[in-house]
């Protein structure tokens, strides 16, 4: 027999070190190989390591929460010795293993390890799919809201490739009665103590630092959209079924590529120790996308380029990535302005945070038609309000009115987001 020693993988990008989101095999287990090992986290993205060989686990490399280094120990595993005169496909090394309770001394010499870095293969993969026997094959964005509603995912027969159980698998399940939960009167005494990690724990450490170091304030601007609603309504019933069901967003978004234009300060990123402010002429805009396990913001890259139609694909796209838990890093990196939005929950009012190192973020409020005087009389309109925060070291309270006050013009006169001048 030889132990091999699989180190934490080089993500790339600069990623010094990840958290353990899950576990998929623990010590003593039988495993293939390309076979699941662990999920893992950096600043956002969800990855998944498979093992390299086949064998059996000895031990894990940290429990599920600890945030581990890149190269560090992710698993030893024990494999079938090599024939007589066959090479291994790694350079074997002679190990030290150390007893923590143990006297201090001379090392105990272990068998001969050989150390291997796995490649690090993207939630989607196929070979990401090969995992222990019996055990429901999931993203850990469905394994999340699994334990949420208290469903054991093994009820659930998967559709995906290798009976990968997706989120409409559970979606449907809990439509179907399948579910844990009781009386609505029943007593209930329990506590349960959840340890933040994950992309809860990014969120929170984020959200705390931007708030620390941005000076924010926030602005609030009414809009009509009565007759952008119109024009939306038109064309899903002109072009709906060829190309595709517009929602209000990609308006939102044509309306801001356009009046960044006018306002490039707002298209920034400010590098608070290098006290660096870099302006961008393209507009990677940041949709902030809620999930299972939290927000996260996939980036519609160079929406300068697209149309109202590409916008919206692109759109559903990275939000059912993002969701999916299989949004890759660069599809949730390099915004350089962000929008967000609590659709049909999006109130009257909202403050959202920036999503640091952007100077400003652009909230969607919910529509609701209100009364508006128009023409000496009280007329129902659509109206809709953008609530935005910007960051006061870079941004003035008059270049921030000014510039949604033009993304309002836009929106109120929809036929001017197609103008080129």
């Amino acid at each position: 027999m030889v132990k091999k020693i699989i180190k934490m993988p080089d993500i790339g990008e600069g990623v010094a070190e990840v958290e353990i989101i899950e576990w998929h095999v623990k010590t003593g287990d039988v495993i293939a190989e390309d076979q699941l090992l662990a999920a893992v986290m950096t600043d956002k993205a969800t990855v998944e390591v498979p093992s390299p060989v086949a064998g059996t686990v000895l031990a894990i490399g940290a429990e599920a929460g600890t945030v581990m280094a890149v190269g560090a120990m992710l698993a030893e595993i024990e494999v079938e010795g090599t024939e007589a005169g066959e090479e291994l496909p790694h350079q074997t090394i002679a190990a030290t293993q150390f007893t923590p309770d143990a006297p201090q001394g001379e090392p105990e010499k272990s068998a001969p390890v050989s150390v291997l870095a796995p490649v690090v293969m993207p939630a989607s993969s196929p070979a990401s799919l090969k995992i222990a026997q019996n055990k429901p094959v999931a993203s850990p964005a469905v394994r999340a809201l699994a334990r949420e509603l208290a469903i054991d995912l093994a009820q659930i027969r998967g559709s995906g490739p290798a009976g990968r159980i997706t989120r409409d698998d559970l979606d449907k399940f809990v439509k179907s009665g399948g579910s844990a939960h009781g009386s609505h009167y029943a007593r209930r005494d329990g506590v349960e103590v959840i340890k933040v990690s994950g992309l809860r724990r990014k969120i929170a450490e984020r959200m705390a630092r931007a708030c620390r170091e941005v000076a924010h304030f926030s602005y609030v601007e009414e809009v009509d959209v009565t007759d952008l609603e119109l024009l939306r309504a038109s064309l899903n019933n002109s072009h709906a079924a060829s190309r595709g069901k517009l929602t209000v967003l990609p308006f939102i978004v044509r309306a801001l590529v356009v009046a960044l234009r006018d306002f490039p300060q707002m298209n920034a990123l400010y590098d608070e120790e290098a006290q660096i402010l870099t302006r961008h002429e393209a507009a990677h805009i940041g949709v902030a996308t809620q999930t299972p396990n939290g927000l996260m913001v996939p980036v519609l890259h160079h929406a300068e380029a697209m149309d109202l139609w590409a916008a919206a694909a692109e759109i559903v796209r990275l939000a059912g990535a993002a969701r999916e838990g299989t949004a890759r890093r660069e599809e949730l990196t390099g915004s350089t302005i962000t929008i967000t939005s609590l659709g049909e929950l999006g109130g009257l009012v909202t403050a959202p945070v920036i999503n640091q190192p952007e100077v400003a973020i652009i909230g969607i409020n919910r529509i609701a038609v209100r009364p508006q005087w128009q023409d000496n009389q009280f007329v129902p309109r659509r109206m809709m309000n953008l609530s935005s925060s910007f960051d006061h070291r870079m941004i003035d309270g008059y270049e921030a009115a000014a510039f949604i006050r033009r993304i309002k013009q836009l929106l109120e006169v929809p036929a001017t987001l197609f103008i080129e001048v």
